[in-house]
Parts: structure tokens; C-alpha cells; sequence
């Protein structure tokens, strides 16, 4: 059995892009391990009309190396694209587009093994190894071994508590293509969600309510359909000098950011709130549109009727403090994505740190393992690095950092400071 540098556990696009960017040096050797048959990035979200929330630039590799052939105007050149994406006039990839500029680089790799589901990781303590077994897509179980790891294993999809084994057909928002065509064919249709997906979903549905005669609502906990904030200096909280100033923040005081900072990237993009808006208007020329939007919404309880095929839904107005209830037949969960530890984690556990929530205790250095250089983990870091860990255009910065951890140098120039305001106290007199 030979031994790897590196191995990555899961294939979405931090370490996709991580490989893409291991793949020019010649002295590291990374295997990446993801259990589905091809890449497929929220296949369930592909929708028409849907972009990326980040410019092209954010791509695999742009901000780390703008000359690698792994980039995503390299793609569009090839396939004979680029013109038209010029013509296009705009920054925001399709999300489809960028799923199949995904592939496309995945095709390109060597060090790329799909169909391998892991199941476990464990550590040598006499080689200073950590051997990883999958079983493949045949049937068979396949170990690999390895000096480093990466965990790239992304973010599930969320219930919340009272939808959690209630039965009927509802819907995550992971499976919302799979599931539409079932779900137009109700009388009735309730989207719960803040966020980017929810204003999608209620988007779509809206459009062909006339078509197929259903009730749509949408039920929000957020006081307002807050849009994203993507101004130019909030923008400058995706930088190296708010990774360092927040990471040095105590606990405490990460964990209530954390909280607080949800609305920088989990909110809506202000165009589609608009073209809602727009497309509410329109309807509304003709008579009432056959929709309700109730925001200061939370949703409290959950049950399922299998015999009228109807879901109530116990819902909590937060400002009025007033309880009511809702009758759906179709019912689809915008509730997003949260980090749960990987089940194959579990015999390797007491070498990775955690912090007094449980949480794993994420360095600087993206690293969570006791010595500090060992195991790194991609996204799963709200509570440690702020916004910039879900942020796609974060994920070259990361690489270059794992990079640098992994080879001792700094193949890909890693940029200090790029920001023009201070996000902490100066010391002592500000002349």
C-alpha cells in the first residue's frame, strides 16, 4: 500500500479546487476520495434562471494562481464559450454552468477517485500515518494511507426539529428539482426558509401558479426578506485581515458574531427579491394572486395526515407573540445546511481538538488535529473564520494556506492585507 502526502475526503468545490491547485507540484502527492459517481454540486438547485452569488473570479483557482489551466475562463475557451460569457455582460456564473466548468476540471485530474464511500479513518501511532478505508462502488473496500488529511465532506441538509421523521413527501430544498413535478400537482404548496434557496423556490413555483391552480406560501422566521449585503466595504470581511482579527476574538464573542453575521451570507440576492416583486405585481393586474407571505414567522410544530394528505403546520408570530396555524399538501424545507462530524472521524477523535462547544477548534492554519499540521478541514469554520468559510471566493486563500502547511513553503502567494479599514482597536495613540 503506498503512501500519500495528503488524502481529501469529499469532493465539492474547495477540495476540487484544492486538487486543481496540488496538480502543477511535482513533490506533492494528494489523493481526493468523494462517494458519488461524477461531481454534482446542489444538483436539486439547478435551476434556469440561477446564479452563482460570487463573480466569476471566485472560481477553483483565479485568486490563488489567475495563469492555471483549471480556470474558469480556460473552461468557457475551450467549449467555445467565452465570447458569448463576454457578450452576457455579467459577473455572475449560471449555477448549472458552473457545475459542468466543475466536471469539466474533475475530467482533467488524475488524483481524483469517485465511487469511494468512506468509512472509516484511523491513525498509525508508530508510522505517523492515518489510513483511510472506502468501499467502492463495486462492493469492494479499498485502504489508503496517508501522512495528512482534508475533510471536504461539506454540510448536509437541515430539518428542523419538528419536521424531523414526520413522514408524507415533503421536500428538503437539496431535492427540490426531483421532487417539483409532485409538487405542482397539489392543491397547495408552503416554502419555509430565509434564504437564497427559499426566494428561489417561492420564484419558480410562483410563476406557474396559474398553470397548475395551487396555493403558494411562504413562511419566514426573519423579520423582513433580508437582502444579501454585498456592498464594497462589507465585502472587505472576506480578507485576510478579518480572518486574523476575528479568529483572535474570544470564544464568546466569535459564537455571538457568528449568530449575528448570518444576514452576510444567507440573505437574498436584492434582484431576485425585486424580480418577485416585479413578478407579483404582474399577476396582480388580473386579480388576487393565490399567495401569502408571512414573515416574523417561526415555525413551532409539525404534523402529517396521511389520510387528507395534508401537512398543519403550528406557526409562532415573534412581534405579536400570536400562535396560528397552516394547512399545506405540499410542504418544501428552505431550512439550509449545518456541519455534522463525519461517523468515519470517530476512532481518530481524541487527536482533534474541540472548543467548549463541541465544536472542532479550527486554527489559523485551517487545522483541527492536536499537533496542529495534520488534519485540515474545508467550510465547517463559521465559529472560527467568520463568513470568508463559506465563501466561495475564500477557497483558493484556504488552499494556498493548507498548501503552504503541507509542502513548507508558499507555492501560491498568499496575501496579507488587502483591506483599507481596521476591523480592531489601534494600540495606543492614533495620531
Amino acid at each position: 500500500m503506498s503512501t500519500h502526502d495528503f488524502i481529501a475526503i469529499g469532493l465539492g468545490p474547495y477540495n476540487l479546487g484544492l486538487a486543481c491547485l496540488t496538480a502543477p507540484i511535482q513533490d506533492l502527492d494528494g489523493l481526493f476520495l468523494e462517494e458519488k459517481d461524477q461531481f454534482d454540486w446542489h444538483p436539486g438547485m439547478l435551476l434556469d434562471f440561477s446564479t452563482l452569488q460570487t463573480p466569476f473570479m471566485a472560481d477553483l483557482v483565479t485568486l490563488a494562481d489567475p495563469t492555471s489551466p483549471f480556470s474558469f475562463l480556460n473552461y468557457l475557451k475551450e467549449n467555445g464559450r467565452l465570447y458569448p460569457f463576454y457578450i452576457r455582460e455579467m459577473f455572475y456564473p449560471v449555477r448549472a454552468e458552473y457545475n459542468e466548468y466543475c466536471r469539466w476540471a474533475a475530467g482533467k485530474l488524475d488524483s481524483v477517485r469517485f465511487g469511494q464511500h468512506v468509512t472509516l479513518v484511523e491513525y498509525d501511532e508508530a508510522e505517523g500515518l492515518y489510513t483511510v478505508t472506502a468501499t467502492t462502488a463495486d462492493g469492494a473496500t479499498a485502504r489508503y494511507r496517508a501522512r495528512h488529511l482534508v475533510l471536504g465532506t461539506g454540510t448536509p441538509p437541515h430539518l428542523p426539529e419538528p419536521c424531523r421523521g414526520l413522514g408524507g413527501d415533503l421536500l428538503h430544498n437539496s431535492r427540490y428539482l426531483d421532487g417539483k413535478a409532485a409538487l405542482q400537482r397539489k392543491k397547495s404548496i408552503t416554502v419555509v426558509g430565509s434564504g437564497q434557496s427559499a426566494a428561489e423556490i417561492y420564484y419558480d413555483l410562483l410563476a406557474e401558479t396559474e398553470v397548475h391552480g395551487y396555493k403558494l406560501n411562504w413562511v419566514t422566521r426573519s423579520p423582513r426578506f433580508f437582502p444579501l449585503e454585498y456592498t464594497k466595504l462589507t465585502l472587505e470581511m472576506t480578507s485576510p485581515e478579518y480572518v486574523d482579527y476575528f479568529h483572535a476574538l474570544p470564544e464568546e464573542t466569535r459564537y455571538r458574531l457568528e449568530a449575528e453575521q448570518k444576514g452576510l451570507f444567507k440573505g437574498i440576492d436584492a434582484d431576485l427579491i425585486n424580480s418577485i416583486y416585479d413578478l407579483l405585481y404582474q399577476k396582480s393586474v388580473t386579480g388576487p394572486v393565490p399567495t401569502r407571505l408571512f414573515t416574523n414567522t417561526a415555525l413551532e410544530t409539525a404534523s402529517w395526515d396521511a389520510g387528507t394528505g395534508r401537512y398543519t403546520l403550528g406557526l409562532h408570530h415573534a412581534e405579536q407573540q400570536r400562535g396560528f396555524t397552516l394547512e399545506t399538501e405540499g410542504l418544501v424545507l428552505a431550512t439550509g445546511y449545518r456541519y455534522t462530524v463525519p461517523a468515519f472521524l470517530a476512532p481518530v477523535l481524541d487527536r482533534i481538538r474541540h472548543d467548549r462547544q463541541g465544536r472542532f477548534d479550527v486554527a489559523r492554519n485551517y487545522s483541527i488535529d492536536t499537533t496542529g499540521r495534520e488534519i485540515f478541514l474545508q467550510n465547517g469554520g463559521t465559529h472560527t473564520h467568520s463568513i470568508t468559510s463559506p465563501d466561495l471566493g475564500m477557497g483558493p486563500y484556504r488552499n494556498s494556506w493548507i498548501l503552504r502547511e503541507l509542502t513548507g513553503r508558499e507555492v501560491y502567494p498568499i496575501e496579507k492585507s488587502i483591506a483599507f479599514q481596521e476591523f480592531g482597536a489601534p494600540e495606543g495613540l492614533v495620531a
